[in-house]
C-alpha cells in the first residue's frame, strides 16, 4: 500500500471506534507510558493536545502538567513551535487546525526535552511512523536528537511495514494498548 492508501484505511478504522472506546484504549496506552522508568525520570516532556481521531491526551496532560514541564506543539506556518502547558486556561484554538495550543513564550531549549510523545496515522514494527503528510513532526524531531521518541497509537495502527521516505524520523519505542 502507498501512503495515501494507508491514510485512507486508518481513517476508516478510526471512524469505526466510538469515542468512549477511544478514551478507554487511550487510558490503557497512557498507563503503560506512566510505567516506564524514563517517564518517571523525565522532567521536560513534549506531548500533544489530541485531535478526535488520535490517542486521547487531554486528561493525561491535565494530570501531569503540575509535576513535569509539559510542552505542546503549536503550528507556525509550516513548522511547529513549542510552548509550555500551564493549565486549561492557557489554551487557544490553533489557527490552522483548531487544535488547542498554549499561549506564552516559545520554548527554545530543545536539548532539555527528555521524552517526546508522538501521534501518528500508522507505525510499523521497525519504528517507522507515518504522519498526516505535512512533515511537521519530522522537521521538529530532527532538532531534538537527544530525546526519547515514543509513538503512541491504537493496536490497529501498527502495521508490519509502512512506506518510508528519507526524511521520516523513526521512533525509539511505540506503545499501543497491548
Amino acid at each position: 500500500m502507498d501512503k495515501a492508501d494507508v491514510r485512507k484505511r486508518m481513517r476508516e478504522l478510526k471512524r469505526a471506534v466510538p469515542p468512549e472506546e477511544k478514551l478507554r484504549r487511550s487510558e490503557a496506552i497512557l498507563r503503560q507510558l506512566e510505567q516506564l522508568p524514563e517517564w518517571d525520570a523525565a522532567r521536560v516532556v513534549l506531548l500533544y493536545w489530541s485531535m478526535a481521531d488520535e490517542v486521547q491526551t487531554h486528561d493525561f496532560v491535565n494530570r501531569w502538567y503540575k509535576d513535569k514541564v509539559l510542552l505542546l506543539p503549536c503550528v507556525d506556518g509550516d513548522d511547529l513551535v513549542l510552548r509550555q502547558y500551564t493549565g486549561p486556561e492557557c489554551l487557544v484554538a490553533g489557527e490552522q487546525f483548531g487544535i488547542g495550543e498554549p499561549t506564552g513564550p516559545i520554548w527554545t531549549d530543545l536539548d532539555a526535552i527528555q521524552i517526546i510523545i508522538v501521534p501518528g496515522v500508522a507505525f510499523d514494527r521497525s519504528g517507522n511512523r507515518m504522519g498526516r503528510g505535512r512533515g511537521f513532526y519530522d522537521r521538529m524531531l530532527k532538532s531534538t536528537v537527544g530525546a526519547l521518541k515514543i509513538g503512541i497509537a491504537y493496536d490497529f495502527q501498527m502495521l508490519d511495514e509502512i512506506p518510508v521516505e528519507p526524511h521520516d524520523v523513526k521512533m525509539d519505542r511505540i506503545i499501543t494498548e497491548h
